[in-house]
């Protein structure tokens, strides 16, 4: 079947010929893309949902191209997955060079050099210098899966605690670790046993309770409801990703953290959506000094190849039997190869710095709006990580139905907006990191327009 699309005229894939402004020439989605969601809707189940229904032909820098050649600026990455951007060219040429070698294997039948040289890398990076091990796997909810099996075994306990607002994935003990139920729980039950769930810190929404203190009100219900002697792991996200772009109050992730270490049980960082450059460092973990004994990584990881990992400290990862870890596609050559270009592209271009960049210009222009619209109730998050909660501002309670209309409108005018939270009243700001200054303004400009006709 031939799919056709709009004249790509002097487009490069990699994105540096895409030219980088926001550019309407149809309605949004244009008729080529209507036509493609037809199809989609005769093909594919309605449960695998498009939140802005148009269909991209390129995409490169900070902007999408449809297949009806609207240029769109992109503020989501793929859900914070193009942070190196779509097509990165160190990433498009590693992973055609791999792709001329070969495609699989399998690395539990016959290993490859790709697979041990990521490994290295990530227990180079990630926090900690003690001697660590690395998994490889494909989506983030394997790895989640996959590091609490390993903190199970290592341990000989079962119970784990994940926190409000959590997100940890769609399969069944992810869906079980995940706090909110529509879309990602609704209907799919009964859900994997010994899940347990304690309060998080959200200064926004706890009277900015600090963060020791919400600790040990976690710590409290996790004693008396569980039991550190029963208790396998804990697993949080240093920034509640789908929950609302939550940061927990300072002291907060060190607190629990360290009475996880002081109790014997394993503590998890889910890095899936913040590592990678994301938040202004490597890792989220690193601005509160954090050393989880395991970390789990996915998205940025490969330039958008299907990737994740879980990297530890090596008497735990080493804990499991030969042949318990593994998977047909866990650890895939051409994926293998796009880690590794693109964790080499964000150590040696600047990105992390550009993430830093990023939450200046993403700050200036939302801290300015807050102060002219009160239904800005709050204004957080690190690096390209960025969010707003729109709030009730007589009340301050969620205002789902405003969100929805921001994101609606800002799709009709050529800006990707995800929204996210656990009362789906929070906009967020997941940028690529290769997107340009102007295009940031440009996009909050538009927000500011809609928000104005909300």
């Amino acid at each position: 079947m031939t799919l056709t699309t709009a004249p790509l005229e002097n487009v490069q894939f990699g994105g540096p010929a895409l030219r980088q402004l926001r550019n309407l020439v149809t309605a949004i989605p244009g008729p080529r893309s209507i036509e493609l969601n037809a199809r989609k809707s005769a093909a594919v189940p309605r449960g695998v949902g498009i939140a802005l229904p148009i269909y991209v032909q390129a995409a490169g820098g900070g902007v999408v191209m449809d297949v009806d050649g609207n240029t769109l600026i992109d503020l989501g990455s793929g859900i914070a997955v193009t942070g190196v951007g779509n097509a990165a060219p160190a990433v498009v040429e590693a992973v055609t060079e791999q792709v001329n070698r070969f495609t699989h294997t399998c690395f539990t039948v016959t290993g490859y050099e790709g697979y041990v040289a990521v490994a290295e890398l990530l227990n180079e990076l990630t926090p900690g210098d003690h001697e660590k091990r690395t998994a490889l796997f494909n989506s983030g909810a394997e790895a989640v899966e996959n590091a609490v099996k390993i903190a199970r075994h290592f341990s000989g306990k079962q119970a784990v605690v994940a926190f409000d607002h959590a997100y940890h994935g769609r399969t069944n003990l992810t869906m079980a670790l995940t706090a909110k139920s529509m879309p990602y729980k609704s209907g799919f039950g009964p859900f994997a046993p010994e899940v347990y769930r304690a309060p998080v810190s959200y200064p926004f929404r706890d009277g900015n309770l600090s963060g020791p203190v919400a600790a040990a009100r976690a710590i409290t219900q996790i004693e008396k409801q569980i039991g550190a002697a029963n208790l396998a792991a804990v697993i949080i996200e240093p920034i509640l990703g789908e929950g609302g772009f939550i940061l927990p109050a300072p002291g907060f992730l060190a607190a629990i953290a360290a009475w996880s270490r002081a109790n014997g049980v394993v503590f998890i960082a889910d890095e899936v959506q913040t590592g990678f450059a994301r938040t202004g460092a490597m890792f989220a973990s690193e601005h509160e000094n954090l050393v989880p004994d395991l970390i789990v990584t996915a998205k940025g990881i490969a330039g958008g190849l299907p990737l994740s990992a879980v990297t530890g400290r090596a008497d735990i990862m080493d804990a499991a039997h030969v042949g318990g870890l593994g998977g047909t596609y866990g650890g895939n050559p051409l994926a293998c190869a796009a880690a590794i270009a693109t964790i080499q592209t964000y150590r040696t271009t600047g990105l992390i710095e550009r993430a830093r960049q990023i939450e200046a210009v993403l700050r200036e222009e939302l801290e300015a709006l807050q102060l002219l619209d009160p239904r800005i109730g709050d204004v957080r998050g690190r690096g390209a990580m960025i969010a707003i909660e729109l709030v009730d501002p007589a009340t301050q309670e969620p205002d789902a139905a405003l969100t929805a209309r921001v994101a609606a409108a800002a799709h009709a005018n050529g800006v990707i907006l995800l929204t996210c939270g656990t009362n789906g009243n929070v906009v967020r700001f997941l940028p690529p990191l290769t997107i340009s200054d102007e295009l940031l303004r440009d996009g909050i400009s538009v927000l500011r327009e809609v928000l104005a006709a909300s």
